[in-house]
Formats: C-alpha cells, sequence, structure tokens
C-alpha cells in the first residue's frame, strides 16, 4: 500500500476577460505538492468551456503551445490530482465538466465523501450513468439532480450539500457564477484572495493566491457557500456550524507548504511547534539537528532551537524527484528514495544526529534515510517524528484506506526504531497536536481513531472498479 496526500483546487473569476488560463497554471504550479498524478484547466469563454487535462505534472501537461490555445475568459478552474477515489487513469482528471438541462457546469473536489459509494449506488438506480470512478462526479450528479428544481446553481449547491458527507473543498464554474464550497467539518483548506486589478482567486492553500500576485482575503468557513458573479461576492451560511470544525491536522504535519496559513494559522509556525514539543517530550544528547525535505525543515529548526543542540543542513534534496509519499508501487517507492536525497557529509560524519522526518508510514523509507546518514559517517541517528505514529485508516482524502503495512500498528516504538537502524525513535505525542495550531478544532482520526463522521460501508479506492468488474461477470 502507498499512502498519499489528496488534490488542488484553484479557481478565477473576473468581471472582464482575463488571461484566466495562465493564472490557474501558476496557482496550479504553486500547488503540485498536492497532487502528482494529473491536471486540468477549464476555461469560460462567455459561456463556452475550453480544457485540457491529461496525466502528468502542470508543467508537462501545459507547455506555452497549450496554453496559447486557451482563450482569455472571465473565469477558470483548475485542479491537480491524486485520486483517493478511483483510479489512476485519464478519464478520472478533473475538473469534471457536465452539459445538463439548465447550462454547464465544470467541478473540481478536494478530499473524499464517506458516503460516495451509497450515493452512487442511489444514483445508478434512478438511471444515472457514470463515466468515471471518483467521488468527485458523485458530487456533480448531486448538483444537477437538485438544480433541475432550484432556482439557482448556488441553491443546488446548498440543497446539495445536506446530502454529501464526508471531507469535500469545491470550486464550481457555471456560465455565469464560480462558487466556493467546504464541508461542514472544514476537513480540507479552502481560501480566496483578490489581485490589485480585481481578479478573485480561489485556491485550497493560499501560497497559490501569492503565486498570482493576489492578496488573501480570508479562508472559506466550515460549511459556507461563497459566490462569485457580476452582483460581486455573497456568502450562503445554512451549513454553518453544523459540526463541530475537525481540519485535518496532517494539512500542518506534511501536506501543506510551509508558506501558506490555513483558517489564520502559519503552517511554518505550527511546524516550529512541533519541533520544540519534540524537543521537550524526547531530549537527546547529540551534536547536530537535521530535517528530512521537505516537511522535516521547520520541525527541525524548532528541535534545534528548544534544545539547544545546533541545526545543520544534512540532506540536499532532488527538486525533480516527486514527493515519496506519491509515488505509486513499493519497488518505485525504494527506487526513488535512493536518488531523492543525498547527504552532506561534512554535517553527519562522526557526529551524533537528530533526524526530524514528518511521519514513519511503513518504515520503507525511514530505513533508507538513516543507511544514508550511516553511510556517510554519523555515529549514532537518532530519530524523532513529528506526528504520533499512524494507526487507523483516513477516510477523508489521505489515501490510507486500511492498517495493513503500517508499521505502527504490529510493532512497538522500540522495534521500530531496530527495523529502521535507529539508535533511538521518538513520535510526537498524541496530545499535543492541538498546540500545534492552538486549537482542538481537528481531525486525528489516522492517529487516535476517533472519526467525526460515520465510517464508510466500503473503504477500497478502488471500490468503483471492483463494483464494474462484478456487474460485467454477471
Amino acid at each position: 500500500m502507498s499512502i498519499h496526500e489528496e488534490c488542488g483546487v484553484f479557481g478565477v473569476y473576473s468581471d472582464t476577460p482575463t488571461d484566466a488560463a495562465n493564472i490557474t497554471y501558476y496557482g496550479l504550479y504553486a500547488l503540485q505538492h498536492r497532487g502528482q498524478e494529473s491536471c486540468g484547466i477549464v476555461v469560460n469563454d462567455d459561456g463556452v468551456f475550453v480544457s485540457q487535462k491529461d496525466m502528468g505534472l502542470v508543467g508537462d501537461v501545459f507547455d506555452s503551445s497549450v496554453l496559447s490555445d486557451f482563450p482569455k475568459g472571465k473565469m477558470a478552474v483548475g485542479h491537480v490530482r491524486y485520486g483517493t477515489t478511483g483510479g489512476t487513469n485519464r478519464a478520472n482528471c478533473q475538473p469534471i465538466e457536465v452539459n445538463h438541462r439548465k447550462g454547464k457546469m465544470a467541478l473540481a473536489h478536494n478530499g473524499n465523501l464517506t458516503n460516495a459509494y451509497d450515493l452512487r449506488v442511489e444514483l445508478e438506480m434512478s438511471g444515472a450513468i457514470f463515466h468515471t470512478t471518483s467521488d468527485t462526479e458523485t458530487i456533480a450528479y448531486i448538483v444537477i439532480h437538485e438544480r433541475l428544481t432550484s432556482a439557482s446553481i448556488e441553491d443546488a449547491v446548498n440543497r446539495a450539500m445536506s446530502k454529501l458527507e464526508g471531507a469535500y473543498s469545491i470550486v464550481l464554474m457555471s456560465s455565469t457564477k464560480m462558487i466556493a464550497a467546504r464541508d461542514i467539518h472544514g476537513f480540507r483548506p479552502l481560501c480566496y484572495g483578490r489581485t490589485d486589478d480585481g481578479v478573485y482567486v480561489i485556491a485550497s492553500e493560499s501560497c497559490a493566491l501569492s503565486a498570482v500576485g493576489a492578496t488573501p482575503v480570508r479562508d472559506i468557513l466550515p460549511g459556507e457557500i461563497v459566490v462569485f458573479d457580476k452582483n460581486g461576492i455573497r456568502s450562503i451560511k445554512d451549513h454553518c456550524g453544523k459540526a463541530k470544525r475537525t481540519m485535518c491536522i496532517f494539512e500542518y504535519i506534511y501536506f501543506a507548504r510551509p508558506d501558506s496559513v490555513i483558517d489564520g494559522v502559519s503552517v511554518h509556525s505550527s511546524r516550529l511547534r512541533a519541533g520544540e514539543i519534540l524537543a521537550k517530550a524526547h531530549p537527546v544528547e547529540a551534536d547536530v539537528v537535521i530535517g528530512v525535505p521537505d516537511s522535516g525543515m521547520d520541525a527541525a529548526l524548532g528541535f534545534a532551537s528548544a534544545s539547544g543542540i545546533p541545526y545543520g543542513m544534512g540532506f540536499i534534496k532532488n527538486k525533480y524527484i516527486g514527493r515519496t509519499f506519491i509515488s505509486p508501487g513499493q519497488n518505485e517507492r525504494l527506487d526513488k528514495v535512493k536518488i531523492k536525497l543525498s547527504t552532506i557529509r561534512e554535517t553527519v560524519a562522526g557526529k551524533r544526529v537528530v533526524m526530524i522526518d514528518d511521519s514513519i508510514v511503513r518504515g520503507t523509507t525511514s530505513r533508507s534515510i538513516v543507511k544514508l546518514l550511516r553511510e556517510a559517517g554519523a555515529a549514532e541517528v537518532h530519530v524523532r517524528i513529528s506526528a504520533p505514529p499512524f494507526l487507523n485508516p483516513c477516510y477523508y482524502g489521505t489515501d490510507i484506506d486500511s492498517c495493513d503495512n503500517l508499521i505502527a500498528c504490529s510493532h512497538t516504538v522500540e522495534e521500530i526504531s531496530d527495523i529502521i537502524g535507529a539508535d533511538s525513535l521518538g513520535y510526537l505525542p498524541i496530545e499535543a497536536l492541538p498546540e500545534l495550531i492552538q486549537d482542538s478544532g481537528i481531525c486525528s482520526a489516522c492517529f487516535n481513531g476517533k472519526y467525526p463522521t460515520e465510517i464508510p460501508t466500503d473503504t477500497r479506492k478502488d471500490r468503483f472498479e471492483r463494483r464494474l468488474s462484478e456487474k460485467n461477470k454477471k
């Protein structure tokens, strides 16, 4: 099993035609860390939708010739994907486009519906024909179904949200409106900003706003719908306050870029705090503190500051290799670890090293990294992890659909330390998680098993593919 993150969404709205495709391109580039499987852009040219979607990174799918083919438009929606429901194929690329009785719609989604399977079965029984195996198409069908009897697209989204369960941050484009919506728990981030020339930008993270020159305005609230159209901006809060906010804490630990601010909290600052907490919870005598790029770097700075042990640059990362979490297949993971990182021998040779990383999932990556340090001459390697042990599946957009191969489910901390070849190992105490963001409104179910929603009836990522296969055998 490979563990991955979810997706990134991006939207552009302007009162006048603008280079919407180019703005979206740069925004998706800033969100590339959230999904490296596929990407797509749909531009609204006065009601005509022009799109390009394909497998691969943003820079591979959208070269200068592709971007020049897009018309100027008042709106655009973009998406970078790692799918947590549905297979890895072009059919599941987003944004999803739909032509329906009352117009057109393009939809980009970040998260994972916990009732997607049940909704899909219900829709199929009513005659719906699905073209993908992602839960995003389920959202699209629900919205369209409600649109047929609603006065507006925002009313349809509002009614659809009463049926959707789980995690979803959505950017939706109709012929005349742009809509942003966030689930009632606020599992996944979503915010918007404004450029100096009046273009509104919606993004999964604030780093994407900065990348296109937009000043952040605010985060979309859990349960909120924000509408952008010729009449300005308006908010619908019918679903706000219906559930306790449970923001995914792993957004702060790993997913988000350190220069992002999510729900008013700096990701960089939260990681510094994690390092400081680690230093107090698991002190060690050592000569240097190093971080594993990228997510471990900030926590390493915090550990060094709190412990008084000097911080050093221990690794150089090959920037052209994707994040290890996003490598499909164990053999490919191992190959990538070998070429992804190289050690700076001068920093670690003959020294007692504290190595800070964001997580241990299976242990294979950690073992390879510790081995790199040993080969570079480290006298001791003490591993400190800025998250608690993974013990439970995630149903909200992180690709952990079972406990299989989660090393902490079958081994003690001491055993894991031996397996990865460390001299000692310490995890972030689970009770310290709220301290990272100075707020208890978090989801930490992957660590403690306390889920804020009902658990899905079928949790397999490929459940829709399996269902199709089973039907074809009949």
